[in-house]
């Protein structure tokens, strides 16, 4: 089974079950074989546990430096939204930031269901 590029050993293991929110290989699109995080440590992407708090935000600041010179990060960020993906840093996105992310896009879709003239107008027949 192929991994997302910058995914842990232990969450490997877990996901070599069938899951529903991974998809295969084909249905990601062929931006992972571009992803620099391929060629780092995916350590630097997932959390170890009981990690101290000083030490997540300069691993996760590192994480983004390496996203940020990723020529696939916009798409790596939404395969993370579209997943959506729990755990690690994803397209220059901590898992705090895209759960912010999710709930304002949902808050504006929302949003814009309630604005009058919204509705979709039936066709005339």
């Amino acid at each position: 089974m192929q991994h997302p590029p910058h995914q842990s050993p232990q969450v490997a293991t877990v996901s070599a079950l069938p899951s529903p929110r991974m998809p295969s290989r084909e249905e990601d699109g062929p931006w992972h074989a571009e992803a620099v995080c391929k060629r780092d440590e995916a350590g630097l992407f997932f959390a170890p546990s009981k990690e101290p708090t000083a030490a997540r935000l300069s691993r996760e600041e590192a994480a983004k430096r390496v996203c940020a010179r990723c020529p696939v990060m916009i798409a790596c960020r939404q395969h993370a939204l579209l997943q959506p993906e729990p755990y690690g840093v994803w397209g220059g996105l901590t898992a705090a930031e895209r759960r912010v992310v999710l709930a304002r896009m949902r808050r504006r879709a929302g949003e814009l269901r309630q604005q009058p003239g919204s509705e979709p107008v039936a066709a005339a027949g």
